[in-house]
Order: C-alpha cells, then structure tokens, then sequence
C-alpha cells in the first residue's frame, strides 16, 4: 500500500530529472506525454512503491512536485 502520493504541475516540469535520480524507490519516470513548452513530464510509474519521503520534491528546481503522505490512524482510539 503506498505510503505517499506525488502530484506533479506537468506545466512547470522541464523533464531535467533530478526527481527521478533522487528517488529511493524508483517511483517516478518520463511520461510520452509533453507540456505546452515541449518537455516531457515526469509521473508516477510505480504509485505503490512510494513512500512519501519528498526527496523529489525537495530537488525539484522548479517547485512542480508537491507529495502528500498517508496518515497513520492513531492508536488507541
């Protein structure tokens, strides 16, 4: 079950690539798809395998990823 969830603003990716060389878990690749500018944007090609640990977003020099992590249930309730 996957820990985190990658949102990707596919017109501010350039495609440079960092994400993909920072991440743990190889969650991400190139998408056929490109923006308006003509890059290939970056998704999500193992969703399951991601563990919300935002090391893509923190390299992005673009700020166009945003990761969202799962909330643990609190125990005890």
């Amino acid at each position: 079950m996957p820990r985190g969830t990658v949102v990707i603003d596919g017109e501010r990716c350039k495609g440079c690539g960092l994400c993909l060389a920072f991440c743990p878990e190889d969650v991400l690749a190139y998408s056929t798809e490109t923006n308006r500018s003509g890059y290939n944007v970056v998704c999500m090609k193992q969703p399951e395998r991601c563990i919300g640990c935002a090391f893509c977003a923190q390299t992005c020099p673009d700020i166009a990823i945003e990761v969202y992590r799962e909330k643990k249930p609190r125990e005890g309730r």
